[in-house]
Order: structure tokens, then sequence, then C-alpha cells
């Protein structure tokens, strides 16, 4: 009989507070992931090369990293940064999440939840009293079942002003103009950027720090995300375009100063630190965590859920947790196998859609595959 010897792999989080200097608080955290054998490594680099070659390879601009157990197995940089420069591509170059910057103001929240500083049951006038609409509290904006319209609709005609749109412009124009919502509040799940837009402006009015620098302090520096930033309206001087699938760039548009929906910033690297965070009860309370993983638009019965901040793709034997993207140039894709311990993270700054089809390197940990039908 053969014997097998398995090696634990421990990873460890150095976390601390960095509102104060003279206060950091320092928790470790040692997670345990079993370390994989050469053979496995190489075995899974293959198949992970492989499927890449296949189907992403062409075209492609950015970064793309799959790891398993806490090690990266796969990763690849194709393409430029910086065209105009000739500037190549990176692990150092950041890349516009879009929408996978939900996931991260979502985790902020529950982070606020778990230090009593908000509740999940409460209502947008609690920190807004003149805000119009009602019946809305924080799950309901987490979840995408506030009801509300979608400000990148109702705002794309209606903003005159030659300044970059903020998120007190939108939260003021929700509160002055009051545009007809979709639907009225927990009636049905409408994906609507105007949820996280509010969220975001709900975390700095409980901490009374910028967003950008609320994230940067709380979550960045602490998780050594040292290639992640938040973009606003005062970055716009350092603006990096992304690119059409022709190379043509994407200039700044009216929308580029709203955070909290899109506007963070990272590298696949990055976002691997960011995955095994989401595993540590250092970083955050894992029955908060399980509760952002809970489906909350049943509804429409089907594999394709949404929880707080992360979609989730359900299947008889487990759940996927992603988020996809898309703003401007970029597309991206942020998948996490949690039975596996596994993630995708495919980052690109010139548009192709294809790196959604990334989400299918799964097939070389298990069997299973996912609808291809495409979620921004």
């Amino acid at each position: 009989m053969k014997k097998y010897f398995f090696v634990i792999v421990s990873i460890t989080f150095f976390l601390f507070s960095c509102t104060n200097p003279l206060k950091q608080n320092k928790k470790t955290q040692t997670i345990n992931f079993r370390k994989l054998t050469t053979i496995e490594k190489n075995s899974y680099h293959i198949q992970a090369k492989a499927i890449f070659d296949t189907i992403l390879r062409n075209n492609f601009s950015g970064g793309i990293l799959v790891a398993k157990n806490g090690e990266i197995i796969f990763e690849a940089y194709n393409g430029f940064y910086n065209l105009e420069k000739q500037e190549r591509l990176t692990e150092h170059s950041p890349i516009h999440l879009a929408s996978v910057s939900k996931t991260f103001t979502a985790v902020a929240v529950l982070k606020l939840v778990q230090e009593n500083k908000i509740k999940l049951t409460d209502s947008i006038q609690q920190y807004f009293p003149n805000f119009p609409y009602h019946n809305i509290n924080i799950q309901l904006l987490l979840s995408h079942r506030s009801g509300l319209a979608n400000y990148l609709y109702f705002m794309d005609t209606a903003w005159k002003k030659p300044t970059l749109i903020t998120n007190k412009d939108v939260l003021e124009y929700l509160i002055t103009k009051q545009p007809e919502p979709y639907s009225l509040p927990n009636k049905t799940f409408h994906y609507c950027n105007t949820n996280f837009v509010i969220l975001a402006s709900i975390i700095e009015k409980v901490t009374q720090q910028s967003f950008p620098s609320f994230m940067k302090e709380e979550i960045f520096i602490p998780l050594a995300m040292n290639n992640t930033f938040v973009f606003s309206a005062a970055d716009s001087l350092k603006y990096l375009p992304s690119y059409g699938f022709s190379n043509q760039p994407y200039l700044m548009d009216q929308f580029d100063g709203v955070y909290g929906d899109k506007n963070i910033y990272s590298t696949v690297r990055d976002m691997l630190a960011w995955d095994l965070a989401l595993y540590n009860p250092s970083f955050i309370d894992q029955t908060l965590i399980a509760k952002a993983f809970t489906p909350y638009s049943n509804e429409k019965p089907g594999k394709k859920n949404y929880g707080l901040g992360f979609r989730l793709f359900i299947d008889e034997k487990d759940t996927t947790i992603y988020h996809n993207g898309w703003w401007h140039g970029n597309n991206t894709v942020f998948t996490r196998l949690l039975k596996d311990t596994a993630t995708i993270i495919t980052l690109g700054n010139k548009y192709n859609r294809s790196i959604y089809k990334s989400r299918l390197l799964n097939t070389i940990f298990s069997k299973k595959k996912f609808d291809e039908e495409l979620d921004e």
C-alpha cells in the first residue's frame, strides 16, 4: 500500500489598523492549505496554459493568474499598459476592476457591521435624512434589491457641467430630481450601480474619511495590496486609458469620478491576496462572509444568483463565488472555487469578451462547467 505524506503550507496574514500609527493592534491568523506536490502543480499548469492558449491568448492585453491552495499554478501577462509609450504590462500594472470593485465595497460595509458601526437593517435615511426613497436598507443595496434606477442612465444626458460626476453629485441628483425607480424595494433583483455608489457614500459618512482613504488604510495596506487604489476625480491628471479592440484609447468621460460601483484598480497578484483574505477570520468574520455568499434573488429559480456584493453560481455540488466587470476597455473576472480552494483572476485593459471565458479554467479542478452567458 502506498503511503502519502501531505505537507501543510501555512499562509500567515499580518493585519492591523492604520488609522492611528501609534496603535497598530496587530493580529495574526494562519490558514492551512495542503501544499501541492510538484506533479500536481505541473499538471495544473499544463492544463491551464492549454486553455489560456486556446481561448484567450489572441488579442489579450492584461494579466491572468490561477491559484490553488494559495499557490500560483499559472500566471501570464500580455500586451501594453501604456500603448502610447509602448510600456508593456507587468505584474505591477494596476488595471481598472470595473464591477469587481463591488466585492471590496461590500466587504468594507461588512467590516463596519462587524465593528457595530453599521447594521444591515439600517435605512438610507439614517445616514441621509432627505433621501426620498423609503424602505431601502443596506442589505437591499448590497443585494441589488433596492429598486433604484441606475445613475449611469438617468444622469447620462442630464449632467451639463464640464466637471466629472462624483458620488456627492449622484446623491444630490437622487434627492432633488427623484428619478423614477425601477421597482418597489425588495420586489425583485435588479443589478444597479447606484446601490454601490450610495454604499460608498455611507462608508464615508460613518468613517468620516473619503472612500479612497478608508479603503487604502483599512484594506489595501493591511493586505499588502501595494498596487491597488481607488481612482477619484482628484486623480484625473493621472488617468491612463484602457483600449478598444482596435487599440483606440478610451478617454475619460463624465462618470470616471464615481466610485463604490467601480474605480478600484488592482493587479492579479493583489487580487490573490484579496481572495485569501476572504478566508481569514482575522480580516473578516466568516459568518458575515457566509451571509455575503447567501443567495437573495430567489424569485427566478436557477443556477445564477446574487449575494451581498458577490455573484453566485449554484449547482447541486458546490457554490462558486464570482464577479465580472466591464468599464470602457476593461474586462475583468474574479472567480473563487471554494470547494477546490482555487481562484481564477483575469484583468484586461483592452476590450476582449473572450476574457469572460477564462472562468472555464475551473475545469482543471472539476468537471463542472459554467454557463457561458456573461454577467457584468
